[in-house]
């Protein structure tokens, strides 16, 4: 390199920062990649219960939430789900299918981190760990970045620094102050894929409930998932929970069907009239925890034989169980918050290249960008796809 001066600084070494500066490099573009953490790829590293849920078989751009739904198209058409995986393949990385086509490692995450690296290394990327950036300036139609007594220049400055999510494994507003620098709007940004809280009662039966899951049906307006749920001593988690966290405002309820798949009123009726002598609990206990029914039919005083039970209060059971309305107070925040909605206005940039239209030369890609997956690998390959965009363009 000349001097302190580079054809592209990439600030942020996570998944879209790491896949951005090695493409840039591999179009022969001398490029610098920045982190202020000592560690790369953390986010990463932790993903996936330490394996990785690296992309999803059937990602589209449905799986998506932004301001403007078509922003994420053409990044996602540019570069695949397929794309990637062929490069997991390359690197000799097993992997399995889970549920609902998420694809994770066999063995580590740490097996991703590994091959991006590798793959910055033979793109030449010249990478700076535990370098933090005090003041970046735009000046003769070149970045100014300032590091100390440090200050790199470059044609291009890419800012793949992620959201608010996980503060504790570095988690800044950075990338957003520097969008804001450079009148680029900021989409007010909450935390997503994130479990929810209660308070009074609701919350002391999950705290009693800590540990109990169910496949449920969780809904919010027009929007539904069916997944696991998983009571918590803080609240709701699990699958469904968090991806309806996604969509949730705050101040509304949710409606969730414990038992998806299962008519609990037709169940207790049929037999009612077929098994009278049997009681409420030990019909729901076949298709129900144990823990769960005992406090439902606590709840709505349904102790007895059937036969002596009301029809009015099975109806109650099956509603409280089928259709359960429950308003969160809130959610337990960027502290364990996946991923964060909102961030730079996609109306800014452009959908092809990544590049901010007011601002020639300047780069957003990944979380920070006002785009958000849905749970299960989707998150990950928008990182993939917007870094490899902009590493073409830059």
């Amino acid at each position: 390199m000349k001097g302190n001066h580079i054809d592209v600084i990439v600030i942020g070494a996570g998944a879209a920062g790491l896949m951005c500066a090695a493409q840039a490099g591999m179009r022969g573009r001398r490029v610098m990649l920045i982190d202020h953490s000592s560690k790369i790829g953390e986010k990463i590293r932790i993903s996936g219960g330490g394996r990785c849920n690296f992309t999803n078989i059937y990602a589209s751009p449905d799986n998506f939430l932004s301001q403007n739904s078509h922003f994420c198209k053409s990044a996602l058409k540019q570069y695949t789900q397929h794309d990637f995986i062929e490069l997991v393949e390359k690197h000799g990385i097993a992997y399995h299918e889970k549920t609902l086509g998420q694809l994770f490692c066999d063995q580590s995450a740490q097996q991703i981190i590994d091959m991006l690296l590798t793959e910055c290394k033979n793109a030449q990327v010249d990478i700076k760990t535990g370098t933090g950036v005090d003041r970046i300036e735009h000046k003769g139609g070149q970045y100014h970045v300032t590091n100390g007594k440090t200050t790199m220049t470059s044609s291009s400055l890419v800012i793949a620094t992620g959201g608010l999510s996980i503060p504790k494994i570095g988690a800044t507003k950075f990338g957003y102050d520097i969008a804001r620098q450079f009148d680029v709007n900021v989409v007010p940004t909450r935390p997503a894929l994130v479990p929810l809280t209660f308070q009074s009662d609701i919350l002391e039966q999950c705290k009693t409930l800590s540990g109990v899951s169910v496949d449920a049906n969780v809904t919010y307006g027009k929007t539904s998932f069916s997944e696991g749920l998983l009571f918590t001593h803080r609240g709701l988690s699990g699958p469904s929970i968090l991806q309806i966290s996604s969509y949730w405002e705050e101040g509304h309820a949710l409606n969730v069907n414990l038992a998806r798949g299962d008519d609990i009123l037709d169940i207790l009726l049929r037999h009612k009239q077929e098994q009278p002598t049997k009681t409420p609990d030990h019909v729901l206990g076949q298709v129900l925890p144990k823990r769960l029914v005992e406090i439902i039919c606590t709840e709505q005083n349904a102790a007895g034989r059937l036969a002596d039970i009301k029809d009015k209060v099975l109806q109650n059971i099956a509603a409280r169980i089928n259709a359960w309305m429950v308003k969160p107070s809130g959610t337990e925040g960027y502290r364990t918050a996946e991923v964060t909605i909102g961030g730079v206005d996609t109306n800014a940039l452009s959908s092809k290249t990544m590049e901010c239209k007011t601002q020639p030369g300047l780069y957003f890609i990944g979380e920070v960008v006002d785009v958000t997956g849905h749970l299960g690998g989707f998150n990950f390959q928008w990182a993939w796809s917007s870094g490899y965009v902009a590493g073409q363009n830059v």
